[in-house]
């Protein structure tokens, strides 16, 4: 049985406590108070005590430690330690709907002697199935203690892609509608389940084949980009390079399947 690091232990600690308090939310998600954030971007009160108790245990663990939350924004720590990049509820929408399927999202960043920053663990708890995904930089990818590794799948008309669509106020319509149409008549299926940590985790996982988005937040990604990394897949931006932040693009695959939707997404983007 394989066992994660002290710091995996504490992570996962964190997601569980929060997860139950979730859990129990979600059962009542008719009862909750919700709020705006912006056009079609809700927060509810269960995001923000998810949020409240994951920066509670783990600043207890890790005083001196920053912080990245989607809810409450960056908490400085010491520059040379590393910092947790968190998303209390990824999949608020799902949530607020009762739909089953959202997820919290934690990932350690590391700086570098270079200067560049790099993931160096990462977890994905989703608490209605109890999956945790989690992942340790050079150690692999894991779902508890099962080793995951990306899709053997090699051709495009069998492959399963997911990808997140733009809505109200978020995305560019006019690029997503670009790449769809190039996708989607080369692939067996598209999904769009609507959490992009989720998403990243089953690509890992090798439930999806291969994954596209683009216009979303680190706090969305920064763990899963690293657990498909660590089984065995390769994650970009639209063109190929490591810029995914940067440029805010995400193309996750295994190597054949990665190449091939490149190619359709470099077309489409022309």
């Amino acid at each position: 049985m394989v066992s994660h690091s002290g710091l995996l232990t504490i992570m996962e600690r964190a997601a569980r406590k929060a997860g139950n308090k979730l859990r129990r939310d979600f059962n009542e998600v008719q009862h909750l108070q919700v709020s705006r954030k912006g056009p079609a971007d809700f927060v509810s009160k269960a995001d923000r005590a998810a949020e409240r108790t994951l920066y509670e245990e783990l600043s207890k663990a890790r005083p001196d430690w920053g912080f990245l939350l989607e809810e409450s924004g960056e908490i400085e720590g010491d520059p040379n330690k590393p910092r947790f990049i968190i998303d209390p509820l990824d999949g608020t929408t799902n949530f607020l709907h009762g739909i089953p399927h959202f997820a919290i999202s934690i990932a350690v960043e590391e700086t570098l002697v270079s200067g560049k920053r790099e993931i160096m663990s990462a977890l994905v708890y989703n608490p209605v199935t109890d999956e945790s995904f989690w992942a340790e930089k050079g150690r692999g990818a894991w779902l508890q203690d099962a080793r995951l590794r990306v899709s053997a799948r090699r051709n495009l008309d069998e492959a399963l892609i997911a990808t997140g669509i733009p809505f109200m106020g978020h995305g560019n319509f006019a690029q997503w509608n670009r790449i769809f149409g190039a996708v989607a008549p080369e692939v067996a299926g598209i999904r769009r389940f609507g959490a992009a940590s989720l998403d990243l985790a089953w690509v890992a996982a090798g439930r999806y084949d291969g994954y596209w988005e683009a216009d979303l937040q680190p706090w969305d990604v920064s763990a899963g980009m690293l657990l498909v990394r660590e089984a065995g897949g390769f994650v970009t931006d639209f063109r190929g390079g490591d810029r995914c932040i940067e440029r805010n693009e995400y193309l996750a695959a295994n190597d054949a399947l990665h190449s091939k939707l490149h190619k359709l997404v470099a077309q489409a983007l022309r």
